[in-house]
């Protein structure tokens, strides 16, 4: 009990950890540009866990785990290029709208990513999703716009969109390489795409921040891209991929929360409106992953559970009578019947 009682509070920190990156990012970008904000974030993130391997390294508590290859260079440029654009649309949205609508539409990436993977790639989505992500869209069109009654779109939800769509398209590339070393692809994905972000803000013209912004945005991203993913990683060990996807779930609400305590925010009716939409939304994709892990329990059942550095994606395989495993010198098949659970990503 005290193991998971730890677990669901490393789940909450991890979620936690996560929430603060918006509204800090929006008193942030009071001293840095947007493009360059996204840069010192993913470099923030992708030194820290450099260092912290090093450290876990040094005390003799690292696992193995696979290196990338080759083979998955095509998938790795797609997931740095990517993760270029999302955080640059990402700051620029924060920039132009409040923390608190960009916190709650960062739950368009759950939609974003289920819809590319049942087209793309042919997953299978439950109904209840499929109706979670209806009422997602929805919340999302809602924040969109700048007033009750009003046409004008809110420039800042759209680039927020526009990072979600990017992030979920990078979630998929991520997916073919997530059995490799979850630290490697941090690294590499805060380096590059941080170095990326950086390129494309001197192309920009923007000018570098004090010495003292680089360090406290840099450290924010270590804390709300890196460490995060961390304890995500160390609750899932005894909590199980669906309740683990359920506790982090509270993470855009908390998002929100901050909004209000550290900058005062208080938004429109329409805020309010697509706030509870969202929480209704969020409460049947919880249920309905939870519901999958327990009406299961009495057939072969077991969870694929793939960190992505700082994505963490989890399937729910259900299994009828019979395997059919092919084994080659780099490749694994199997035939079987699944479902897709609800998505749950760090970045």
């Amino acid at each position: 009990m005290k193991a998971k009682n730890t677990a669901t509070l490393y789940a909450v920190l991890a979620a936690g950890l996560y929430a603060i990156n918006v509204p800090f990012s929006k008193l942030l970008l009071n001293h840095a540009k947007p493009t360059m904000m996204a840069s010192f974030l993913y470099l923030g993130a992708g030194l820290g866990l450099f260092i912290y391997s090093m450290i876990e390294k040094a005390a003799g508590k690292q696992v193995k785990r696979e290196p990338l290859t080759k083979k998955e260079l095509p998938y790795t440029i797609a997931m740095v290029v990517l993760d270029i654009a999302a955080p640059i649309f990402l700051m620029f949205g924060i920039s132009l709208t409040s923390s608190a609508n960009v916190s709650l539409l960062n739950n368009f990436e759950i939609v974003a990513t289920s819809v590319i993977a049942f087209v793309v790639f042919k997953e299978v989505i439950s109904k209840k999703l499929w109706v979670a992500i209806f009422l997602v869209v929805v919340a999302s069109v809602i924040l969109s716009f700048e007033g009750v009654g009003a046409f004008a779109f809110n420039s800042g939800s759209l680039f927020v969109l526009a990072a979600c769509l990017c992030w979920g398209l990078e979630n998929n590339c991520t997916k073919m390489i997530s059995n490799k070393s979850s630290v490697e692809i941090v690294i590499i994905k805060g380096t590059f795409s941080g170095l990326g972000s950086l390129i494309c803000a001197f192309i920009m013209g923007e000018a570098l921040p004090a010495f003292l912004w680089i360090v406290c945005i840099m450290l924010l991203g270590f804390v709300a891209y890196g460490l995060s993913i961390h304890f995500y990683i160390m609750a899932q060990k005894d909590l199980g991929a669906a309740k683990t996807s359920a506790y982090y779930s509270v993470a855009p609400f908390l998002g929100v929360l901050f909004s209000f305590v550290l900058l005062g925010e208080r938004p429109k009716i329409q805020f309010y409106i697509a706030l509870l939409i969202m929480v209704i939304s969020t409460y049947i994709m919880v249920r309905d992953t939870i519901a999958l892990q327990h009406t299961h329990e009495h057939e072969h059942i077991h969870t694929h559970e793939h960190s992505h550095g700082d994505v963490v994606h989890s399937h729910e395989h259900k299994h009828i009578h019979t395997h059919l495993h092919s084994h080659g010198a780099d490749s694994e098949n199997h035939m079987h019947e699944h479902e897709l659970a609800v998505h749950q990503h760090i970045h």
